[in-house]
């Protein structure tokens, strides 16, 4: 093996893996090179490979100062020292402790607490061996959730696009006809002055939440409310200007609570609401997408003239100080109805990958992140052509150098208002696909990342915060993967598409019952949408790559899928045509719901049965991602007899 590629090892870097089909691939040595510096180890000659190899190992004899274990296991710290050491514990308690040749008896209280010996301070977490879980939580049975986009959500209010008032009325419907939880699209914070940055899953930053959602009580909307479609562009000012039009009325009493609020928020949101005011400054002037195309002396959040624009601009701050709060109250109220409704776990939240390098996070707390790199997935059967999502992930070394600080605090933020957290693609706490900015998906490598703190710290969370964690696990699954998410009782995810075997559509009581077994997601074809081939149409309109040679030969390839799924239904009538959707729907709902698992998770779109999907993976403006809205509001719908009857069934077949 070359030098070059011992670096990419020693570097937390795989220059070799296995694709979902079990085929070996090589990173090309270009690519490691373009990787590795990036990374902040030089390779260009074999000097530099040998520096970079000299001040890797000088890091690791260094040790770390964060150290995880489960509750009683035997501690092993990264020195050979015997002797006495304090061991403070989370709540403050001092104990003097022994070591014995870098040994350390068993911790039986969990928590976040710290070891000194030598003079050496050592953040320890003692985490509990697994997630809180549906068994932890009432009623003992089998439950089910519908997922919801949240813009998508409509309300008798004239309002261009759903928000947490909206979801709030979704959660009320849904509890009072026997939903045990909502799964909801990702509440981070974007980019609230510009107009194009609606994706939830590019945000500014993971750690608050999108200011667009919060409810301007009283104020009703201009923006005309009943396309199917939401027109961003014209939707998030109008948005903009109804919340500020709110915040300039604010009475003394919601000051007061304000300003509690922006004291507990500290440091962190003061410089999230800066970081916004600046960017809806020079977003308006020069057209700056992220900090990095602001004038530099604005690059250093604490510069003299970041502090002198703040001082300038304190109103425009406040607002956003404003923005958080608000969002907070009416995600909280949400959260609220869900449980008042009845429902045992409420809202589940969910974790995008990564964020955008030019956002918040990034700007004010850059050292956290990769830099130069874009996260993304190789070719797979999600997406052929491999992916390069433009967002960036936390640093693997900043993690460690950091006691997980930040990975701590986005998933508290993720959990402050739920019962429940999806981790989108969960394959990244184990390794991430990085591509340098501008190369294509297929020039990317996988990253490292330190995997047993990550698991511990998010089952420490779960068990503290009471909410039941998911897993996604869709795509080339790392081994032994899914057998660690079984032992921390994170759940997987199951999904109707893709559990198919050489005989077919593999029968849904085979299912893992440590998973969600699911219809579909907002990335995948609805149910009707597959049944009727929207889902092809797409393809072949677009110029999307294909497993099949032409679309005659795709369409035939699904018409034989069609009898497969229709055959695994095991109903005795006969097979609907592609353009009756509505059987297929009513059979497809009733045999996920049929399946072990603990948690059954159907999208809306499919309980409306509705043929277009929410997102189509690998497009930004030749589909209307995130775009697509409800045809009526939750509770009309949920009263439609097609509706109604599903939720029967779910009810019906879920209880035991």
């Amino acid at each position: 093996m070359s030098n070059l590629r011992q670096l990419a090892i020693a570097a937390g870097l795989q220059p070799e893996w296995q694709d979902a089909a079990g085929r070996r691939q090589i990173v090309a040595e270009d690519a490691l090179r373009t990787i590795l510096d990036w990374l902040g180890h030089a390779s260009e000659s074999e000097k530099q490979i040998a520096d970079s190899f000299a001040a890797i190992a000088a890091r690791k004899a260094q040790g770390s100062r964060f150290l995880s274990v489960d509750t009683g296991e035997a501690i092993q710290l990264a020195t050979t020292v015997s002797g006495n050491a304090e061991l403070t514990l989370e709540d403050g308690t001092i104990q003097s402790v022994k070591v014995d040749r870098g040994a350390l008896q068993p911790i039986s209280k969990s928590g976040y607490h710290r070891l000194e010996i030598n003079a050496e301070v050592i953040d320890l977490l003692v985490a509990p061996r697994r997630c809180y879980t549906i068994a932890d939580a009432p009623p003992g049975r089998k439950l089910w959730a519908p997922a919801v986009q949240i813009p998508s959500l409509r309300t008798d209010a004239r309002n261009p696009f759903g928000d947490f008032a909206s979801l709030a009325d979704a959660a009320k419907a849904f509890g009072r006809r026997g939903a045990d939880a909502l799964a909801i699209s990702p509440t981070h914070a974007l980019f609230p002055a510009d107009a194009t940055r609606y994706s939830p899953y590019a945000p500014s930053s993971r750690q608050f939440l999108n200011g667009l959602y919060g409810n301007p009580s009283g104020l009703a909307s201009e923006a005309d409310s009943f396309h199917d479609l939401i027109d961003w562009h014209d939707a998030i000012p109008a948005k903009l200007v109804q919340l500020r039009k709110t915040f300039d009325q604010v009475t003394p009493k919601t000051k007061e609570t304000l300003t509690a609020f922006r004291y507990e928020g500290g440091r962190d949101l003061e410089s999230h609401a800066e970081f916004d005011a600046l960017h809806a400054h020079f977003f308006a002037t020069i057209g700056a997408r992220g900090w990095q195309q602001w004038p530099a002396e604005y690059h250093d959040a604490a510069s003299p003239a970041v502090r002198r624009f703040v001082a300038e601009h304190a109103e425009d701050v406040t607002f956003y100080v404003f923005l958080q709060w608000l969002a907070r109250r009416d995600l909280d109220a949400a959260q609220k109805a869900a449980k008042d409704a009845g429902m045992a776990i409420g809202l589940i939240a969910d974790l995008a990958v990564g964020m955008d390098p030019g956002g918040s996070h990034g700007w004010s707390r850059r050292s956290d992140l990769l830099t130069g790199l874009s996260i993304g997935a190789p070719p797979d059967p999600l997406g052929p052509d491999g992916q390069s999502w433009g967002i960036t992930g936390f640093d693997p070394q900043a993690l460690r150098d950091t006691a997980f600080a930040p990975f701590i605090a986005t998933i508290r933020a993720a959990l402050a208002h739920a019962g429940g957290i999806r981790i989108d693609h969960a394959f990244g706490l184990r390794r991430l696909w990085v591509v340098p900015e501008g190369a294509s998906a297929a020039e990317g490598a996988y990253l490292d990342m330190p995997f047993d703190d990550m698991m511990r710290i998010v089952a420490m969370e779960s068990q503290r915060a009471k909410a039941i964690v998911i897993g996604e696990d869709l795509g080339t699954v790392p081994d032994g993967f899914r057998e660690a998410m079984d032992a921390r009782a994170m759940l997987g995810m199951r999904v109707l598409w893709f559990e198919r075997d050489a005989e077919g559509f593999v029968p849904p009581s085979k299912w893992s019952r440590d998973a969600v077994a699911m219809t579909g997601t907002h990335d995948l074809a609805t149910i009707a949408g597959w049944w009727s081939g929207r889902d092809i149409d797409w393809t072949w309109d677009l110029g999307r790559k294909s497993d099949a040679p032409d679309e005659p030969a795709d369409c035939a390839a699904r018409a034989e899928d069609r009898t497969a799924l229709w055959s695994a239904f095991d109903i005795d009538t006969k097979q609907p045509d592609p353009e009756d959707t509505a059987p297929v729907v009513d059979a497809a709902i009733a045999h996920v719901a049929s399946a072990p698992c603990a948690l059954a998770i159907i999208p809306i779109e499919d309980l409306a049965g509705l043929i277009e999907q929410p997102n189509l993976p690998g497009t930004i403006d030749e589909h209307p991602n995130w775009r697509r809205r409800m045809p009526d509001t939750t509770e009309v719908l949920l009263a439609r007899p097609d509706v109604a009857a599903r939720i029967d069934a779910l009810n019906a077949t879920r209880p035991a």
